[in-house]
């Protein structure tokens, strides 16, 4: 009698394991039945701020007279500005930048015998950020007036931005996680099943290029500041399990 009850223990153990087992199986069969799939968002958009630079400089012997002459062509500069349409407020003026300046005198030899001080340099940028674009374009563009009144004056290029990124930013991600879902749900389909929750999701790089440009991607993102016309795009990695 206690040998049969034993054997009735191992054997319905036996039968416990062997069900646990297979379950966790199953388990974990049905677990890896997923498929991952990449969507793409993008949108095209118009810058709706520039942002524009100009340098001047003055050198003299005397710092006190190259400084005068720099805040001269200060006041030149800002008034030229307002007479452009640019507010005041809208002007940033850099703090002065003293550089002193040498000339090396050398004997036959090619060895420096006198370092002679020639003069102090004096730089100073100004910076206009402004939302009428078309303005600032045609300003950065006609600053010849400056270079008539003696003052050397020099005009980068503007640099374009847009003030409602981050909604913009938001919208694409939605657009990428819907093209993502009906990649996965074209997938599913295809393989005779259906397609689960989602797993796992994670974002791309987030690009931002000239539009109709042959810019590369850059893998840590890119960020076109130079063309006023853009497009932006995002990715986004999505895992779904299979029903």
């Amino acid at each position: 009698m206690k040998n049969n009850l034993s054997a009735l223990i191992i054997g319905l153990s036996v039968i416990l394991s062997v069900f646990l087992l297979s379950r966790a199986y199953n388990y974990k069969y049905k677990s890896s039945e997923n498929v991952s799939v990449v969507g793409l968002a993008e949108v095209d958009f118009t810058s709706d701020l520039i942002v524009w630079e100009g340098s001047f400089s003055r050198k003299n012997i005397s710092l006190k007279d190259a400084y005068a002459a720099l805040k001269n062509d200060e006041n030149e500069i800002r008034s030229y500005l307002i007479a452009k349409g640019i507010s005041d407020s809208a002007m940033i003026f850099s703090s002065v930048e003293i550089l002193k300046e040498y000339h090396n005198s050398y004997d036959r030899n090619g060895n420096i015998v006198e370092n002679i001080f020639t003069g102090y340099t004096l730089n100073q940028k100004v910076k206009i950020e402004s939302m009428d674009i078309e303005k600032v374009e045609k300003l950065s563009r006609e600053v010849t007036g400056l270079i008539e009144k003696g003052i050397e004056f020099n005009s980068a290029a503007p640099m374009y931005f847009y003030t409602k990124l981050a909604d913009l930013k938001m919208n694409l991600l939605s657009k990428a996680s819907e093209d993502a879902k009906a990649r996965a749900e074209t997938i599913a389909k295809s393989a005779g099943g259906s397609l689960g929750k989602p797993k796992k999701a994670t974002m791309g790089v987030f690009q931002i290029t000239g539009k109709n440009k042959n810019e590369g991607f850059s893998y840590g993102g890119s960020f076109n500041t130079i063309d006023k016309f853009k497009t932006a795009s995002v990715t986004v990695r999505m895992d779904y399990l299979l029903d």
